[in-house]
């Protein structure tokens, strides 16, 4: 009869601790970055209604470098200091700025299209930059301003930056 109870006892708390474990599980569907060819139509036509003069990177990142500035270029370790101004491929702006003194962001904890556009140029460069999602807040997106799966435009000085 002990024996009985003390079974008892062991499947109940295996029982419990599966339970609990089950509970604490992420769910497999999680959310998926769109395939960036997905977006490729939509983002050729924005090129071609703006009358932007678009250079492809190997990573994705559609840009236009308007001016090149100086020729130091900054590192992925380089704090940056820029203004700019983001778009939805609609033109709803989603944020901007115009005063570079309250950037001061570290480049290496920036959107992938930042980190691959911004070493593009120098200090007094500026940029236009046309990015798939992936390269952008991805299926996240970012609050209520970048729906998930967003591509985005950007046009972007980079004001300094030190190493």
């Amino acid at each position: 009869m002990k024996f009985m109870k003390k079974i008892s006892v062991v499947l109940l708390m295996c029982v419990a601790v599966a339970a609990t474990l089950a509970g604490c599980t992420k769910s497999s569907t999680g959310c998926q970055v769109q395939d960036p060819s997905k977006e490729e139509a939509a983002i050729q036509a924005f090129i071609a209604a703006k009358g932007i003069t678009a250079t492809k990177s190997s990573r994705g990142l559609y840009y236009q470098i308007i001016t090149p500035g100086s020729t130091s270029r900054p590192q992925n370790t380089s704090v940056i200091y820029c203004t700019y101004k983001g778009t939805l491929l609609d033109g709803t702006v989603f944020d901007q700025q115009t005063n570079p003194g309250l950037t001061g962001f570290q480049l290496s904890g920036l959107i992938e299209a930042w980190k691959i556009g911004l070493p593009l140029i120098g200090k007094g460069g500026s940029i236009k930059m046309i990015l798939p999602s992936a390269l952008g807040y991805g299926c996240t997106g970012s609050g209520s301003s970048i729906p998930p799966n967003t591509p985005l435009y950007f046009e972007m000085t980079l004001v300094d930056f030190f190493n």
